[in-house]
């Protein structure tokens, strides 16, 4: 995604109640066809996940602005997840204003491509520590070519990013827990999976939901067949 930081005087001087920050900047992801599917599969998955916690919220690809009045200063992270705070401003703006949820989100994600792959690890990361977003991932579907490993998370610890502890598996796997989501993140094979420690489940895609339920039913129906033999 894209990151802002060249002030603009207009910006600074208007009257901060008549400007517009919009959602985003009306442009596809980067690189799209290379981002676009496991972008949307990560943020689908969180989003059913906390869907009935009303003090989550879950977002991706729009616009963090973090100066009022400025609409040059933003970032757009793959995916955040926040705890707390205003939820309902993003739901009225829809858009994130720092100054209204109140908080930077808790967690953020950027998924590695060939034109992000740099800011990602350098100009964002500085900035999202400068921001206060606890934790904060990389992902590369590719294994190694855009951040030179298929997993990384940081925590933010007295103002710096502090490595957490990756698991490399003898089966090629590599996982790591977020104390954020209280989640574990694995990825094997290019896909990024989210393990629920405390319930001992794998969260589940749209996908798998539905092969699972039309699953059940299959099984229902051939076991009512029989009864009616």
């Amino acid at each position: 995604m894209v990151i802002e930081k060249a002030a603009s005087v207009a910006d600074t001087t208007a009257d901060k109640t008549e400007i517009f920050y919009p959602e985003s900047d009306g442009m596809p992801l980067p690189d799209g066809l290379h981002q676009y599917k496991y972008f949307l599969e990560i943020l689908s998955v969180l989003e059913l996940f906390f869907s009935a916690r009303p003090d989550v919220a879950v977002g991706g690809d729009i616009f963090i602005y973090y100066v009022e009045g400025n609409r040059q200063m933003r970032v757009a992270p793959d995916c955040f997840v926040v705890f707390g705070g205003d939820i309902e401003s993003l739901e009225r703006n829809d858009t994130y204003l720092l100054w209204e949820v109140g908080k930077p989100p808790d967690f953020v994600l950027e998924i590695g491509s060939p034109s992000t792959a740099n800011n990602d690890l350098t100009g964002k990361r500085d900035l999202y520590a400068q921001l206060g977003m606890g934790e904060y991932w990389r992902y590369d579907p590719t294994g190694e070519d855009h951040y030179g490993e298929p997993l990384v998370g940081e925590r933010l610890t007295d103002g710096e990013y502090q490595a957490l502890e990756i698991v490399h598996e003898a089966d090629g796997g590599v996982w790591g827990y977020s104390p954020a989501l209280n989640l574990e993140l694995h990825w094997k094979e290019d896909r990024l999976r989210f393990h629920d420690p405390a319930a001992g489940r794998w969260l589940q895609n749209i996908e798998e939901i539905n092969a699972a339920r039309e699953s059940a039913e299959t099984r229902a129906n051939a076991a009512e067949a029989r009864i009616a033999e």
